[in-house]
């Protein structure tokens, strides 16, 4: 259990783990179930952070905040964000050609600008929201308990992924982390429901794409969903607010 807890960290974050956790001695490892979890401490994580900028100006907080929550993720879900955005647009409707350019390790133009307008919307949020408010924490949470239950319905298609470890992980204790997932987001009151609302209605929107264009997802395409998440939250929040 704490060894698939300490893989979930060492791949969704850049808190280090012992290399151990990732060896393959023949005891089984799922992380899946424990992603959730990992969303809540980088919420956490960046909370506390907050309070630790409390008096700093409300653009300088929001930015560090930023920084730090790309520093923590080490960027990872940028990257597909960034992919998935060259491939949709450069790929035609076309699923090979689709295929073919996610697995380029360069990001085009309409990448980086995907990346730049994610990250902006994410600042600006930021920046509207109370300091010490939910959103930091729900934001993660949803966005990676998303990547539980797409594991859960969703085919991957790309063999020898880094996510095609997962496929297969047992779906008991998965349902059990999204269903613990939605009963936390409750502690938050109506900003708890209705951060879980836009984060289904992302899901949905995300998992109808991926399957029209691709019969299914990758690795990717999960980062992207994560990003999309978080800040389809945080806006919608944000909006909420003012």
């Amino acid at each position: 259990m704490m060894r698939s807890l300490l893989a979930a960290i060492g791949f969704l974050t850049r808190v280090p783990v012992p290399a151990r956790v990732f060896e393959h001695d023949g005891e089984p490892v799922s992380p899946l179930p424990w992603y959730p979890l990992v969303g809540l401490l980088i919420g956490l994580l960046l909370a506390a952070s907050s309070w630790i900028l409390t008096a700093a100006p409300p653009l300088m907080t929001a930015a560090l905040l930023l920084l730090a929550w790309v520093l923590l993720t080490g960027g990872l879900h940028l990257d597909g964000l960034a992919d998935s955005a060259d491939a949709w647009v450069g790929g035609l409707a076309d699923r090979e050609r689709t295929l073919a350019i996610m697995k380029d390790p360069r990001s085009g133009p309409v990448g980086v600008t995907a990346v730049v307008l994610v990250l902006l919307l994410k600042f600006a949020a930021l920046a509207s929201l109370p300091l010490h408010g939910s959103a930091l924490w729900l934001a993660p949470l949803l966005a990676r308990a998303a990547l539980t239950g797409a594991f859960l319905v969703t085919p991957y298609v790309r063999s020898g992924g880094l996510g095609s470890a997962l496929v297969g992980s047992a779906r008991a204790p998965c349902l059990v982390a999204l269903v613990l997932t939605a009963l936390a987001t409750l502690v938050a009151g109506w900003r708890g429901l209705l951060a879980l609302l836009v984060a289904l209605a992302v899901f949905a929107f995300w998992r109808r794409a991926c399957l029209k264009r691709l019969g299914g997802m990758t690795g990717d395409t999960c980062g992207a969903l994560t990003e999309m998440i978080e800040a389809a939250v945080l806006v919608a929040l944000a909006l909420a607010h003012g």
